[in-house]
Order: structure tokens, then sequence, then C-alpha cells
């Protein structure tokens, strides 16, 4: 695995596990490779999105880190994105964005 790859692959677990604490779940549960229940699959969703939109990552990259295809991806940022209409999910989603933001520079330093 690639320095770029390993570096995606972070940044998908570090979403995964922001939203993982927001909804008191497990990161692992989020990133199985199977699709899992509804609620995995909100959660899955959200994270991906976080990683595309949060931390500028292409859908491909995006794709790569989360094992699923990158159709999958835009299908996942275009659901959420819908959401957001909700003014309370949109406030959900921009406070883990603003956190996501805050930590994700230290993935860098740290790889």
């Amino acid at each position: 695995m690639g320095s770029q790859q390993r570096i995606d692959r972070n940044s998908a677990y570090l979403a995964a596990s922001l939203v993982a604490y927001a909804l008191e779940m497990k990161a692992e549960d989020i990133l199985v490779p199977d699709r899992g229940p509804r609620h995995l699959v909100k959660a899955r969703q959200v994270a991906m999105y976080l990683t595309h939109v949060g931390l500028g990552m292409s859908l491909s990259r995006v794709a790569i880190a989360f094992e699923r295809d990158r159709s999958t991806v835009a299908h996942a940022c275009h659901r959420i994105e819908e959401q957001r209409d909700d003014p309370s999910f949109d406030a959900w989603v921009e406070a883990l964005e603003e956190g996501l933001a805050t930590v994700a520079p230290l993935l860098t330093k740290a790889a």
C-alpha cells in the first residue's frame, strides 16, 4: 500500500470514527465490507460524504479508501446533500465537518 493510499485509508477511518462517536457505534461496524443494516448504511454514507466534502478527496479516492465503487460514493454524497435541507441534520453534519477539519491536519503530520 502506497503512502497516499495509507493516508486516504486513515482519513476514511477518521471520518468513520467521528460519525461512529456521534452515533454511539463502532467505526469498524461502519467500515465492514458488506452492506449491513440501514443504520450502518446511513452512517457510512455520512462518513463517505465527510471524507469527500470535508477532506476534499475525490470520489475515486474515497471509493478506494472505503472499499466501495465510485458510483456508491457518488450516491452516498448525493443522498446526504439532499438531507441537508433539514436544518437539524445540516447543523449535525456541519458540526462533524468542523470536527474533522480540526483533527485532519494531524493525520498528515503523523504520516
